[in-house]
Protein backbone atom coordinates (compact mmCIF):
# COMPACT_ATOMS: atom_id res chain seq x y z
CA UNK A 1 0.00 0.00 0.00
CA UNK A 2 1.27 3.47 -0.93
CA UNK A 3 2.24 5.58 2.05
CA UNK A 4 3.70 8.65 0.30
CA UNK A 5 1.78 11.72 -0.82
CA UNK A 6 -0.82 10.78 -3.44
CA UNK A 7 -0.85 12.14 -6.97
CA UNK A 8 -2.15 15.68 -7.60
CA UNK A 9 -5.11 14.12 -9.43
CA UNK A 10 -6.08 12.09 -6.37
CA UNK A 11 -5.75 15.11 -4.08
CA UNK A 12 -7.73 17.31 -6.49
CA UNK A 13 -10.61 14.79 -6.42
CA UNK A 14 -11.21 15.37 -2.68
CA UNK A 15 -14.47 17.18 -1.87
CA UNK A 16 -14.77 16.42 1.86
CA UNK A 17 -12.00 16.13 4.44
CA UNK A 18 -13.00 14.39 7.67
CA UNK A 19 -10.75 14.46 10.71
CA UNK A 20 -10.62 12.67 14.02
CA UNK A 21 -9.66 15.14 16.76
CA UNK A 22 -7.50 13.49 19.41
CA UNK A 23 -4.20 12.38 17.91
CA UNK A 24 -4.79 14.36 14.72
CA UNK A 25 -5.37 17.95 15.83
CA UNK A 26 -3.67 17.12 19.13
CA UNK A 27 -0.55 15.23 20.17
CA UNK A 28 -2.89 12.72 21.85
CA UNK A 29 -2.05 13.97 25.33
CA UNK A 30 -4.50 15.64 27.69
CA UNK A 31 -3.85 17.66 30.79
CA UNK A 32 -6.52 17.26 33.45
CA UNK A 33 -6.87 19.77 36.28
CA UNK A 34 -8.12 18.99 39.80
CA UNK A 35 -11.72 19.75 38.80
CA UNK A 36 -11.62 17.45 35.78
CA UNK A 37 -11.18 20.21 33.19
CA UNK A 38 -9.19 19.15 30.16
CA UNK A 39 -6.59 21.03 28.15
CA UNK A 40 -4.96 19.80 24.96
CA UNK A 41 -2.13 20.97 22.71
CA UNK A 42 -2.87 21.80 19.05
CA UNK A 43 -0.89 23.37 16.23
CA UNK A 44 -1.99 26.90 15.35
CA UNK A 45 -0.78 26.27 11.78
CA UNK A 46 -3.76 23.99 11.19
CA UNK A 47 -6.14 26.95 11.04
CA UNK A 48 -4.55 28.42 7.92
CA UNK A 49 -4.57 25.02 6.27
CA UNK A 50 -8.29 24.64 6.90
CA UNK A 51 -8.86 28.14 5.50
CA UNK A 52 -7.10 26.98 2.33
CA UNK A 53 -9.47 24.03 2.03
CA UNK A 54 -12.42 26.41 2.20
CA UNK A 55 -10.82 28.57 -0.54
CA UNK A 56 -10.91 25.64 -2.97
CA UNK A 57 -14.38 24.41 -1.98
CA UNK A 58 -13.38 21.40 0.12
CA UNK A 59 -15.64 20.90 3.14
CA UNK A 60 -14.07 19.90 6.46
CA UNK A 61 -15.63 18.03 9.35
CA UNK A 62 -14.42 16.72 12.71
CA UNK A 63 -15.95 13.48 14.01
CA UNK A 64 -14.88 12.56 17.54
CA UNK A 65 -15.75 9.78 19.96
CA UNK A 66 -15.00 12.19 22.80
CA UNK A 67 -17.51 14.62 24.20
CA UNK A 68 -15.36 17.39 25.57
CA UNK A 69 -15.77 21.17 25.58
CA UNK A 70 -12.20 21.61 24.36
CA UNK A 71 -13.02 19.75 21.12
CA UNK A 72 -16.01 21.91 20.24
CA UNK A 73 -14.18 25.10 21.28
CA UNK A 74 -11.24 24.36 18.99
CA UNK A 75 -13.48 23.33 16.08
CA UNK A 76 -15.54 26.49 16.51
CA UNK A 77 -12.40 28.65 16.49
CA UNK A 78 -11.22 26.87 13.32
CA UNK A 79 -14.63 27.27 11.66
CA UNK A 80 -15.06 23.51 11.21
CA UNK A 81 -18.24 21.56 11.84
CA UNK A 82 -17.79 19.12 14.72
CA UNK A 83 -19.78 16.07 15.74
CA UNK A 84 -18.91 14.56 19.12
CA UNK A 85 -19.77 11.49 21.12
CA UNK A 86 -19.86 9.38 17.96
CA UNK A 87 -19.11 5.76 18.83
CA UNK A 88 -19.84 4.43 15.34
CA UNK A 89 -18.27 6.88 12.90
CA UNK A 90 -18.83 5.06 9.61
CA UNK A 91 -22.65 5.43 9.44
CA UNK A 92 -22.27 9.14 10.11
CA UNK A 93 -19.57 9.40 7.44
CA UNK A 94 -21.98 7.82 4.94
CA UNK A 95 -24.70 10.30 5.98
CA UNK A 96 -22.40 13.31 5.64
CA UNK A 97 -21.23 12.26 2.17
CA UNK A 98 -24.80 11.59 1.03
CA UNK A 99 -25.97 14.97 2.38
CA UNK A 100 -23.35 16.61 0.15
CA UNK A 101 -24.24 14.44 -2.84
CA UNK A 102 -20.78 12.91 -3.07
CA UNK A 103 -19.40 9.40 -2.95
CA UNK A 104 -16.93 8.15 -0.38
CA UNK A 105 -14.36 7.98 -3.19
CA UNK A 106 -14.10 11.80 -2.97
CA UNK A 107 -13.68 11.79 0.82
CA UNK A 108 -10.39 11.91 2.70
CA UNK A 109 -10.35 10.68 6.28
CA UNK A 110 -7.49 11.59 8.62
CA UNK A 111 -7.39 9.31 11.66
CA UNK A 112 -4.83 7.83 14.01
CA UNK A 113 -6.29 4.98 16.03
CA UNK A 114 -8.37 1.80 16.02
CA UNK A 115 -11.66 3.69 16.28
CA UNK A 116 -10.85 5.25 12.88
CA UNK A 117 -10.17 2.03 10.99
CA UNK A 118 -13.68 1.52 9.57
CA UNK A 119 -13.65 5.03 8.10
CA UNK A 120 -10.09 4.70 6.84
CA UNK A 121 -11.10 1.51 5.05
CA UNK A 122 -14.14 3.08 3.42
CA UNK A 123 -12.93 6.36 1.91
CA UNK A 124 -11.11 7.22 -1.29
CA UNK A 125 -8.14 8.71 0.54
CA UNK A 126 -7.27 7.21 3.95
CA UNK A 127 -4.64 9.33 5.71
CA UNK A 128 -2.75 8.99 9.02
CA UNK A 129 -0.41 11.22 11.00
CA UNK A 130 3.18 9.99 11.23
CA UNK A 131 2.62 8.70 14.78
CA UNK A 132 -0.62 6.80 14.13
CA UNK A 133 -1.15 3.41 15.74
CA UNK A 134 -0.19 0.40 13.59
CA UNK A 135 -3.79 -0.72 12.99
CA UNK A 136 -4.63 2.65 11.45
CA UNK A 137 -1.33 3.03 9.55
CA UNK A 138 -1.91 -0.32 7.86
CA UNK A 139 -5.02 1.10 6.16
CA UNK A 140 -3.55 4.45 5.12
CA UNK A 141 -2.62 5.15 1.54
CA UNK A 142 -0.86 8.29 2.78
CA UNK A 143 1.08 8.57 6.04
CA UNK A 144 1.89 12.21 6.67
CA UNK A 145 5.41 13.26 7.66
CA UNK A 146 4.11 15.23 10.64
CA UNK A 147 2.62 13.81 13.82
CA UNK A 148 -0.71 14.62 15.46
CA UNK A 149 -0.67 18.08 17.05
CA UNK A 150 2.53 18.89 15.15
CA UNK A 151 1.00 20.30 11.96
CA UNK A 152 -0.22 17.13 10.26
CA UNK A 153 -3.58 18.78 9.54
CA UNK A 154 -1.78 21.68 7.85
CA UNK A 155 0.41 19.29 5.84
CA UNK A 156 -2.68 17.50 4.57
CA UNK A 157 -4.62 20.70 3.83
CA UNK A 158 -1.75 22.36 2.00
CA UNK A 159 -1.28 19.36 -0.29
CA UNK A 160 -5.01 19.22 -1.11
CA UNK A 161 -5.09 22.99 -1.64
CA UNK A 162 -2.07 22.89 -3.96
CA UNK A 163 -3.61 20.10 -6.03
CA UNK A 164 -6.91 22.00 -6.39
CA UNK A 165 -5.12 25.24 -7.32
CA UNK A 166 -2.96 23.36 -9.83
CA UNK A 167 -6.03 21.65 -11.30
CA UNK A 168 -7.54 25.09 -11.98
CA UNK A 169 -4.45 26.44 -13.74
Amino acid sequence: MQQAEPSPETLASIRLAVFDFDGVFTDNYVWVDGDGGETVRCSRADGLGLRRLREVGVDALVISMETAPVVSARARKLGVACLQGIEEKLPLLHEEAAARGIGLDTVAYVGNDVNDTECLGAVGLPVCPADAWPEARALASWVLTRSGGEGCVREFCDAVWMAHVGARA
